[in-house]
């Protein structure tokens, strides 16, 4: 039925200025749709026929994690697309319950569940010492997340497919946990269905960068559940009779990737025939995972789903199909499986291309801010519209005015109100600061400061930072000064994946794309014309590049050329590098030394205009060349000894 609405769409559009483009097929001329139309008719075709795949989600699988770099939105962020894109319907999303005691006692052991609340116990899995708050909070994530798949997986066997947007815990053995995994999700889920009627043969294919070794052994007994995994280790035994383990090791590409799938899983499928196919579709494998070490780009990854989607629902033969998200580290893991996710959706049009995470980020907050009255922001009410208090106001023998309102507009209660409500607060919370406290400083003529500590008592200082108006900068332009900025978990520690940086005492807390969609946010509210950054150092600069580009055309030029060779290195590396004077001119062979330039981002039309006008911000007819004076010196060795840039 979906061709028919399709034709009946591109048939009315014929011959209009808004379709002009034609191919050859078979020797015929057809007509090719704008791509912003093929949406249009994706979006029409699931309105009218209702998505062929269900989607489980609840919005308290949003959770970070002390020692891992999750992305805590990632589900959120996932779903928020496929809806923008018309391509899922909000209200047809399942929302699931937390799996019960009773449920999970038919996987794992009495003696671990019983354990399993206790705080050794969750340190134990998650590899860090945990709070009481924090093992609460884990438990009932998981628990939640446990009861999606469990619905994902009725799910797919009422309708074809089904997508848990979480879940894939698959190193959770039966007396213990593992690896981030407290219960095995997929084992819970399998032991239910059957309870509850299901009979036939079952396929877990596991390609997380890392091994279903929990999984394996749950059903290492079981002839009627067959599991596949290709990961880069073996984490437990795997001569196991229904199972194929493969570990590929170190550096993976994409031919060899897709090459071991190709030979081994249609043979499984083919030979095993099973009624149900589990996919824990993980998507730690790809290139720029924050764990990983293979090399998959994200066209291997989306080429990787669909072939066991195909191998599961091609043909006359479709089996349900299960899928559930796995690993996936960092904040770009949630765009292969909306990527993914919107191919499986769209499956005539094929994937639509996810926005970047500071794009989606920004969105999820200006969608947050339209939420507010303005008064629950500002503190005003129909009596008093500016919601003026007496210290607001200058009467004459009482003095100058104290200021009582951030940037003049938002009050203490309305910021942790946004905060809240954005996850802001619970993030933090799950890293183990169990009482976030806010803290406004805005009579400083330095700036105004938002604080945010630990706990009641200010124990420690997680988020510092400090705010001006900028009416200097450029010409008939306000803008808001980002004068200084801290993020920092006091509790975390260094790692050779996450080395200290000059000036930091701590590690970061990971939301500084929150923190500048926030601040892009209030300047939106505000009226102002752009954010403006002056960053002290280089890697201060490479931070906040793609948020903010250089004012200056020269400045920029700088930076790239820079970033050109420091590419083989880490950022650490690359301050050290500077610091050291390791990086000198080509040219003159002077040593280069960081000059500060600020750095903007336009918000307002008005400035938006102006960048784009002729001439300005430009380029630059100056070359920059940087390149190492001691090449031994560094800790790795570029591709290129000398390199230039002279456009921006």
């Amino acid at each position: 039925m979906v061709g028919w609405v399709e034709k009946a769409i591109a048939e009315s559009l014929r011959g209009s200025h808004l379709c002009q483009d034609e191919v050859v097929v078979n020797g015929s001329k057809k007509h090719l749709l704008p791509q912003f139309l093929d949406r249009k008719i994706c979006r029409l075709c699931r309105r009218l026929l209702g998505s062929k795949i269900e989607i489980v989600y609840h919005d308290k699988y949003n959770m970070a994690c002390p020692t891992v770099p999750l992305d805590p939105l990632r589900a959120e962020r996932i779903l928020a697309f496929l809806v923008s894109e018309g391509v899922v319907l909000r209200p047809g999303v399942h929302e699931p319950r937390p799996i019960s005691l009773k449920r999970l006692e038919r996987v794992h052991t009495a003696s671990y569940l019983d354990t399993v609340n206790q705080i050794p116990t969750m340190t134990s899995i998650m590899g860090c010492d945990v709070t009481r708050d924090q093992v609460d909070r884990f438990l009932d994530q998981h628990r939640l997340q446990t009861g999606g798949t469990l619905m994902a997986t009725r799910l797919a066997l009422q309708h074809g497919v089904a997508v848990n947007l979480g879940g894939g815990f698959h190193h959770a053995l039966a007396d213990q946990g593992g690896g981030f995994c407290i219960f095995n999700d997929v084992a819970v889920a399998i032991a239910q269905v059957r309870r509850e009627g299901f009979r036939g043969r079952i396929l877990i294919v596991d390609l997380d960068l890392h091994d279903d070794n929990g999984t394996r052994a749950l059903f290492a007994a079981d002839p009627e559940v067959y599991t596949f995994s290709i990961h880069a280790g073996d984490w437990g035994p795997t001569s196991v009779e229904c199972a194929t383990a493969i570990a590929l090791g170190a550096g993976v590409d994409d031919a060899t990737y897709l090459e071991a799938i190709r030979r081994h899983l249609p043979a499984v499928v083919r030979e095993f025939r099973p009624r149900l196919v589990v996919y824990n579709a993980g998507c730690d494998p790809a290139h720029d995972d924050l764990l990983g070490d293979w090399a998959i780009t994200p066209q291997a990854m989306l080429e990787r789903d669909r072939l066991v989607v195909g191998l599961a629902r091609s043909g006359t033969r479709k089996v349900p199909l299960v899928i559930v998200l796995g690993g996936g580290y960092g904040q770009e893991s949630w765009r292969y499986s909306a990527r993914f996710l919107s191919a499986l959706l769209c499956r005539r049009r094929g994937p639509i291309e996810p926005p970047t995470t500071e794009e989606i980020t920004l969105k999820r907050y200006r969608y947050l801010s339209g939420l507010f009255e303005i008064g629950e922001l500002s503190g005003a009410s129909a009596e008093n519209e500016f919601g003026l208090s007496e210290e607001d106001l200058f009467l004459p023998g009482w003095g100058f005015s104290k200021e009582t309102r951030l940037l003049g507009l938002y009050t203490r209660h309305g910021v942790e109100l946004f905060l809240e409500r954005g996850g802001i607060l619970d993030r933090l919370r799950d890293l183990g600061f169990s009482h976030p406290t806010l803290d406004f400083d805005l009579n400083d003529p330095a700036g105004q400061t938002v604080r945010v500590f630990s706990d009641p008592a200010r124990s420690e200082v997680l988020v510092e930072l400090r705010l001006a108006r900028d009416r200097r900068s450029l010409p008939d332009m306000e803008l808001l000064s980002i004068e200084w900025l801290l993020l920092q978990n006091p509790r975390a520690v260094f790692t050779p994946a996450r080395q200290k940086l000059p000036g930091q005492t701590y590690p970061g807390l990971g939301m500084l794309k929150d923190v500048v969609a926030l601040l892009t946010v209030a300047c939106e509210g505000l009226h102002l014309d752009g954010l403006i950054f002056v960053p002290s150092q280089y890697h201060i600069a490479a931070q906040w590049h793609g948020y903010l580009f250089f004012l200056k055309p020269e400045a920029r030029a700088r930076f790239d050329a820079l970033s050109a060779l420091m590419r083989d290195i880490s950022l650490a590396e690359a301050t050290q590098a500077i610091a050291a004077g390791r990086v000198v001119d080509a040219e003159t062979g002077e040593v280069f030394r960081w000059q500060p330039e600020p750095m903007i981002a336009p918000i307002s039309d008005k400035l938006k205009q102006r960048i784009g006008t002729a001439g300005w911000p430009g380029e630059t007819d100056r070359t920059f060349r940087f390149r190492w004076r001691d090449l031994h010196a560094t800790v790795s060795s570029p591709s290129a000894v000398e390199t230039g840039i002279n456009r921006v």
